[in-house]
């Protein structure tokens, strides 16, 4: 049997734009509109790191949402989220909330904090067609409900979504078969990271360096590294340059047609239409 070929290379370095969103959140947006054909399904990425109070305290007040998934991971602070079918919870440092709003729902999110960092990501991943209209739900998944595993010294792997080195995450999707790992290698580690060769794929680093495949291209923290789709590659070699810590995100593309308008993502401007309509009628 011939060896797999950890054969995917760096294609792109993307540095994101400062921006604010929710009540003035100030944020980095590392996947931008620009990216979601290449990068379906992967609609948005936001990076907010923050130990000033004003950058966050106003938090995301009522908005909604029709047609995707969130995906939110704390790596530091606590985030309180209610809607408007009476769900709430509290997301903690180390914890994912994965919320599928489906057909639609109103809900904020505010730190439950005054002072203190608050750190982490959201990314949103789209729904298929056939599923834009399901009811929407919520996993609350606290850091102790996220495998983890070390497939060699000096390597830590969250596995949050997919299966990775005989760990299967704490989420699996059937359409788009996301895979999302939180990884952390000590300074001149290498890591063969499996990836499906159908899926969309990129890293995100954000403490240290990477040198990324076999030219070994650096990904400095800070950047998302858009990682080539290369037939029949098993996946990507890493080294990590000082102790690093990334993201590796991957999903099967939907290649559907992509309508979006702020916090609506359908296929078709008519039902983008539609669920403003839904949304100002209180059908929500």
């Amino acid at each position: 049997m011939s060896k797999p070929v950890f054969n995917r290379q760096l294609e792109r370095l993307v540095a994101g734009i400062a921006t604010q969103d929710g009540a003035g959140v100030s944020l980095v947006r590392v996947l931008t509109h620009d990216l979601q054909h290449r990068l379906d399904p992967f609609l948005m990425l936001d990076n907010f790191h923050s130990d000033k109070p004003e950058d966050y305290l106003a938090g995301f007040p009522d908005h909604p949402h029709r047609g995707f998934e969130t995906v939110t991971y704390m790596l530091a602070g606590r985030m309180r989220h209610r809607d408007n079918a009476g769900n709430e919870g509290l997301l903690q440092a180390g914890g994912v909330q994965w919320m599928t709003a489906g057909s639609g729902l109103v809900h904020s999110e505010l730190p439950e904090q005054e002072d203190g960092l608050m750190s982490g990501f959201q990314l949103w991943l789209n729904l298929a067609s056939g599923d834009k209209m399901i009811a929407p739900s919520y996993r609350d998944l606290q850091a102790d409900e996220i495998p983890q595993v070390s497939p060699q010294p000096g390597v830590k792997v969250k596995v949050i979504a997919g299966s990775a080195f005989g760990t299967t995450g704490a989420v699996q999707r059937s359409h788009t078969e996301p895979l999302y790992l939180d990884l952390q290698l000590e300074d001149g580690q290498q890591l063969d990271l499996p990836i499906p060769a159908s899926h969309n794929a990129f890293l995100y680093v954000f403490e240290g360096e990477l040198r990324i495949g076999e030219d070994g291209r650096s990904a400095p923290a800070g950047r998302m590294a858009i990682l080539s789709n290369t037939a029949d590659a098993a996946g990507v070699s890493v080294q990590a340059q000082g102790n690093s810590r990334f993201l590796l995100i991957a999903g099967r593309p939907l290649n559907e047609p992509i309508a979006q308008w702020g916090p609506f993502v359908m296929n078709t401007r008519e039902q983008v239409e539609q669920a403003m309509r839904d949304f100002q009628d209180g059908k929500f």
